[in-house]
């Protein structure tokens, strides 16, 4: 049986994954058996990079933390090497990177992830990761927000050229 030292630093390290797992916006799991180091290290500096937490994880760990976060959905997939990739501001990129290396190697496996709270299964984590990013979302929507005012923008250009033509023709039309 463990030390009572040891299951305090168990409890401390659940309730610390568990509150990372509630500040997060989206996280995935994988499994990861077979990779390489290159690859590994490949894998976390591009995580890295877009602002997301990855590390490997005990399963009866991250169980107990999903349980504390609210994502007890996440327990049937709690089996074998298991690694947590978490984003506290980026609702994609962990899907996104993930699936891509996914996709290109054998040795890693998406197996369910969550956004908001809410546990979603691999199909969802693939879909997830094929949105664009937060940026190019709100660019999308600015964009179409200001359709509109371009537009009236253009008839409004137009209507006063046409009445300048027609004022010009006028004036013209006096003189002569």
């Amino acid at each position: 049986m463990p030390s009572e030292r040891i299951l305090k630093q168990k409890q401390k390290h659940v309730d610390q994954l568990a509150e990372k797992m509630k500040a997060s916006v989206a996280g995935v799991v994988v499994s990861y058996k077979g990779i390489s180091v290159a690859d590994d290290t490949k894998l976390r500096r591009n995580l890295r990079e877009a602002g997301v937490e990855y590390a490997v994880v005990k399963n009866t760990i991250l169980r107990r933390a999903a349980e504390k976060a609210g994502l007890e959905d996440l327990d049937a997939v709690l089996k074998g090497s298991t690694a947590l990739a978490l984003s506290s501001e980026d609702y994609v990129a962990a899907a996104r990177i993930l699936s891509k290396f996914a996709g290109t190697s054998n040795s890693l496996e998406v197996k369910a992830g969550f956004v908001e709270g809410k546990v979603i299964d691999q199909k969802n984590v693939a879909e997830l990761a094929e949105l664009p990013s937060k940026e190019v979302l709100v660019a999308q929507v600015l964009g179409g927000l200001n359709a509109p005012i371009s537009g009236f923008v253009c008839v409004l250009n137009a209507n006063l050229r046409g009445l300048a033509v027609a004022l010009n023709a006028i004036a013209e039309k006096k003189s002569a």
